[in-house]
């Protein structure tokens, strides 16, 4: 009998949900740093006048440092904690501090929410990983590790396709079409997240409307509808909208900015910080908004390697430079490609709404948040504040409805 109450007890344990469970004072300082490197990369990333729509997910982009300088030494090593603003940090620190932050954010099951997430670090078919470093890179950031051979680089590619599909069950069937630099060390990271609305769109309120791309070019979207009680901003100074939604159990939610009209969101994106959020957010009131938001398949693939040298980590991806002899024992390896590709969908689908709402005083006089055009999003952690997303929606898929003067 006790056997069977002990074992409850460790069921109940196991079923606390992770807002009840206090994070490390180094998982919290790692989340704070995380997001200091969400709005260092975005605007490093922004600026790259090819790039429309952009995706990546912070956190996840922090274990791929942790991992570098895990296999790194010296300089190389001491430049990826210092792109993470943790170079003032000791070593097992970061490791616990990031692995601990890793393991309760990318908790779908307490955030009911879909977030499938697979890293891979892919060396040349001559290496040979050292035992210690697979085995901390597993234990702190859940990396697998392969070997690829890019003699045949349409079998090579094939291979990164194929896992990148498996581990996003379909989501995110290609991670590149092409590998440049074929002599080094990919990281590899694969994602897939569908957040969970706390208060559902009803599947009827869904009709197709218009995308502004720019002002003279228009797709076509399925667009949903819906009013509620958010937290809202409008800033009038900076001709801006910020509404806050929040995902199934309260335990994150999404952050929309969005100018008044079509424009280059490059002024939007010289305004954003750590600073400007937490003003704009303190800001916020809750309040009746009546939300359009495009229904949302977005899938990104990214190439970091030349936006994390210019944030300072460039001798990692030198091969006259590079010391990730921590990996192999051997410093002849550096690394070549760092791709953070990731899929994201967002529809209809999130709890029950309460339909009693709409007879309520403060439900007259919605605010109006309609997402035509160009905007910047974010899914961020209630308990930490970290930023679990960050991007832009530019160029959703659709067909072209129409040229205008």
């Amino acid at each position: 009998m006790w056997i069977i109450v002990g074992l409850a007890l460790l069921g109940l344990a196991a079923a606390v949900p992770s807002e009840d469970r206090k994070l490390s004072d180094k998982a919290t300082t790692l989340a704070e740093r995380s997001t200091t490197l969400a709005f260092n990369l975005y605007h490093a990333m922004a600026k790259d006048k090819d790039m429309e729509n952009i995706l990546l997910s912070p956190v996840v982009v922090a274990s791929s440092l942790g991992l570098v300088s895990l296999g790194g030494k010296a300089t190389t090593a001491s430049q990826a904690k210092a792109v993470l603003s943790a170079d003032k940090l000791n070593d097992d620190y970061v490791h616990s501090g990031l692995s601990e932050l890793l393991s309760d954010l990318s908790n779908s099951t307490a955030r009911n929410v879909t977030w499938k997430i697979g890293s891979r670090l892919y060396g040349p078919a001559s290496i040979t990983f050292a035992e210690d470093f697979v085995k901390n890179s597993k234990k702190h950031y859940n990396y697998e590790h392969s070997k690829i051979n890019f003699r045949d680089k349409r079998s090579a590619l094939k291979s990164i396709n194929e896992w990148a599909a498996q581990t996003t069950d379909g989501k995110l069937p290609e991670v590149t079409k092409d590998v440049e630099k074929t002599d080094g060390a990919l990281i590899v990271n694969a994602m897939f997240f569908k957040p969970q609305w706390d208060e559902k769109f009803h599947h009827k309120m869904v009709d197709n409307r218009g995308f502004m791309v720019t002002r003279s070019y228009t797709v076509g979207v399925p667009m949903m509808h819906r009013t509620g009680l958010y937290n809202y901003y409008d800033d009038e100074t900076e001709k801006l909208q910020v509404v806050e939604m929040p995902l199934a159990h309260k335990l994150s939610s999404m952050i929309f900015i969005m100018p008044n009209h079509v424009e280059p969101l490059e002024r939007v994106e010289k305004l954003l910080n750590k600073e400007q959020l937490k003003t704009w957010t303190s800001k916020m009131k809750k309040r009746s908004v009546a939300i359009s938001l495009p229904k949302v398949v977005l899938e990104v693939s990214h190439d970091l390697q030349k936006h994390l040298g210019g944030l300072g980590l460039t001798e990692a991806i030198d091969k006259t430079k590079a010391d990730l002899s921590k990996i192999s024992g051997k410093k002849d390896l550096y690394l070549s490609n760092v791709f953070h590709a990731a899929a994201l969908e967002w529809d209809t689908e999130g709890n029950p709404y309460d339909a009693d709402i709409y007879g309520r005083e403060e439900m007259r006089n919605p605010k109006l948040f309609y997402a035509d055009h160009p905007f910047i999003f974010m899914i961020k952690d209630t308990k930490t504040n970290s930023i679990l997303f960050i991007g832009r929606l530019v160029r959703p898929k659709g067909d072209k409805m129409r040229d205008e003067l």
